[in-house]
C-alpha cells in the first residue's frame, strides 16, 4: 500500500495530507512495511472541524428517519464488503481473519441500535405542571464531535460512537490509530459511496500531535477516547479544561473467579479464549484467573493443555487461532513483563518469550503464556500487560477473590464461573466493575447496552454504546410553555 493511498477524508473529499511526517505501517506477521500514515497538521484538523461545523445546521434539520436511513445503507454496504475490510484489518493488525469479521459484526450491531434514534430520541411531556402550563424535555444535537481511536479494534471502536452521533444530528471526525489506518480507509470508501452530505463525517490521520489539535480545537464539542489509563487521564483532563464533553474508556486488569463448583469443561475454553484471542490485546481480556479452594489442580492442568493447543500464526492461514502482537515494541514490552513476573516469584507453566513461527520468522510473536503462583502484590498481577499472558492466583474463599478485584485500580470487567446462584448474586452485587460476566469469559455488552467501566478504567459520566451514547451526543432541553 502506497503512502498516497492513506488520505484524509474531509468535507466529502479524499485529501492528501501536506505533512512530511509519516508513520510506517507494518504487517505484524512479516514485519514488512505495507504503508505509511501521514501525521496530519493542525491546519488539516481545522479544515475537518470547520467542514463539520458548516455541515451541522443542515444535518441537524435533516429528519431523523432520513439520517438513520443513510446509516442503514452504510450497514448494508459494510456487510457486503465484509471480507475486504477484514483482510485489510488482518494485514495491518495481525488478528485472525475470523476475529476481524466478528469485530466488524459488532460495528454493524451499533449501526442497527443507533438507527433506532427515531424512537430513542423521543422526549418526555407532562401536561398541567401548573394550571395551563405544560412542560416537556426534548433531546437536541450539539455540534461537532470526534473520536480518538486505538489500534486493537480499528473497525468496532469508532462505531461505539460515530453512528450515535450521526443519528442524533451531530457531525463527526474520526482519528484512527496511525498503526492501523487501512481498515478505516476501507470503511470510509463505503461512507463516501453512501452519500452523506459533505462535512457530516470526516477522517483525519495522525498521532499524538494530531490528537492534541483535536482536543484543543474550540469548535469540537466532545471527544470519545479508548486507550490506556495513562494516556486517557491526560486526554480527559485536556479536553475537560477546554469545556468539552468527554467519555474516556481506559485500561483494564480483568480477573475471572473460578469456584469449586464451576463446570471446568465449559469454563476453561471461555477463559482461554478471553485471555488469548486477539493476542490478549483487548480491554476485556481476562489476564488473571483466581482459583477458589480445591479447584486449583484440575483448573491448572486444563489451562495448560488448552493453552498449549493454541495454533499461532498468520491470521490469514487456515486454522490459526492466535496471531502476532501489534509491533516489535509491544513484543519486547510483553516479554519484559513475563520476565518481571518470573523475577517476582511466579512460575512459568508456559513461557511465550522467544516464540517462533517457522513460516514467518520476522513476525512479532509472543506465545501463549501461563504464570502460576502469582500473588496479588506482584506487579504482574496489578498492571495491565496487554498481551497473551494469563496469571493464576489461589485463594480460599470468594470474599478473598473479591478483595483482589476491589484492590485493583481498574474496574473494567470481571467474571465468575459457578453453578451456585448465591455466589453469582454476591459477585454481581459486590464486584466493582463496569462489565460483569457470569459463566462468560468476555463480558462484552451488546450494542443496546453501554460499555461499562469504573475506577481508572473510565473517565466521564456517559459511556459508549446504547442509551449512554445517545445521551452523550444530545442535550436535554426543557421547554415550559403556556398559551393564551
Amino acid at each position: 500500500m502506497s503512502a498516497e493511498s492513506v488520505n484524509n477524508y474531509i468535507d466529502g473529499q479524499w485529501v492528501a495530507s501536506s505533512s512530511q511526517d509519516l508513520a510506517p505501517v507494518h504487517n505484524p506477521v512479516t514485519s514488512e512495511q505495507i504503508g505509511e500514515t501521514p501525521l496530519s497538521t493542525k491546519a488539516e484538523v481545522d479544515d475537518a472541524v470547520q467542514a463539520a461545523c458548516r455541515a451541522f445546521p443542515e444535518w441537524r434539520r435533516t429528519p431523523v428517519q432520513n439520517r438513520c436511513r443513510l446509516l442503514l445503507k452504510l450497514r448494508q454496504k459494510i456487510e457486503q464488503n465484509l471480507d475486504p475490510i477484514a483482510r485489510a484489518m488482518t494485514s495491518e493488525h495481525g488478528k485472525t481473519f475470523l476475529e476481524a469479521k466478528l469485530e466488524i459484526g459488532r460495528a454493524l450491531d451499533n449501526i442497527e441500535v443507533a438507527a433506532s434514534a427515531t424512537t430513542l430520541m423521543m422526549g418526555d411531556v407532562l401536561e398541567d405542571v401548573s394550571k395551563g402550563i405544560d412542560e416537556s424535555c426534548i433531546r437536541q444535537p450539539i455540534g461537532c464531535f470526534a473520536a480518538l481511536c486505538p489500534f486493537n479494534f480499528p473497525a468496532m471502536i469508532p462505531f461505539w460512537f460515530m453512528p450515535y452521533a450521526l443519528a442524533t444530528g451531530n457531525t463527526y471526525l474520526v482519528k484512527p490509530s496511525p498503526r492501523v489506518p487501512m481498515t478505516m480507509i476501507e470503511i470510509f470508501k463505503l461512507i463516501d459511496e453512501v452519500g452523506f452530505p459533505p462535512g457530516v463525517v470526516n477522517c483525519v490521520h495522525g498521532a499524538a500531535a494530531t490528537a492534541e489539535a483535536i482536543l484543543d480545537h474550540k469548535r469540537v464539542d466532545g471527544i470519545s477516547f479508548v486507550g490506556s489509563t495513562a494516556v486517557g487521564q491526560k486526554v480527559f483532563q485536556r479536553g475537560a479544561l477546554s469545556g468539552k464533553r468527554m467519555q474516556v474508556q481506559a485500561g483494564a486488569k480483568n480477573f475471572a473467579v473460578v469456584m469449586p463448583d464451576a463446570v471446568l469443561e465449559k469454563a476453561i475454553p471461555n477463559i482461554i479464549a478471553s485471555a488469548y484471542d486477539c493476542s490478549g490485546q483487548r480491554c476485556l481480556a481476562l489476564s488473571g484467573v483466581i482459583a477458589v479452594g480445591d479447584c486449583i489442580e484440575p483448573l491448572r492442568e486444563g489451562l495448560i493443555e488448552a493453552a498449549q493447543g493454541i495454533r499461532v500464526g498468520s491470521g490469514l492461514d487456515e486454522g490459526v487461532q492466535m496471531g502476532p502482537v501489534i509491533s516489535l515494541q509491544a513484543k519486547e514490552r510483553i516479554e519484559g513483563w513475563i520476565g518481571k513476573g518470573i523475577e517476582e516469584g511466579a512460575r512459568a507453566l508456559l513461557d511465550g518469550r522467544g516464540y517462533t513461527v517457522e513460516s514467518y520468522p520476522q513476525g512479532y510473536w509472543v506465545g501463549p503464556t501461563l504464570l502460576d503462583q502469582v500473588t496479588p502484590g506482584m506487579e504482574v498481577a496489578r498492571q495491565e500487560i496487554f498481551g497473551p499472558v494469563l496469571c493464576i492466583l489461589e485463594v480460599s474463599t470468594l470474599d478473598e477473590a473479591l478483595e483482589i478485584i476491589h484492590q485493583s485500580r481498574y474496574g473494567n470487567a470481571a467474571a465468575i464461573f459457578t453453578q451456585n446462584g448465591g455466589s453469582a448474586r454476591k459477585f454481581k452485587y459486590e464486584a466493582n466493575c463496569g462489565n460483569v460476566g457470569v459463566n462468560i469469559g468476555v463480558a462484552a455488552p451488546m450494542a443496546m447496552f453501554h460499555f461499562g467501566g469504573t475506577k481508572e478504567s473510565f473517565f466521564g459520566v456517559l459511556h459508549g454504546q446504547g442509551k449512554d451514547a445517545l445521551h452523550f451526543f444530545t442535550e436535554g432541553t426543557v421547554v415550559i410553555e403556556r398559551w393564551f
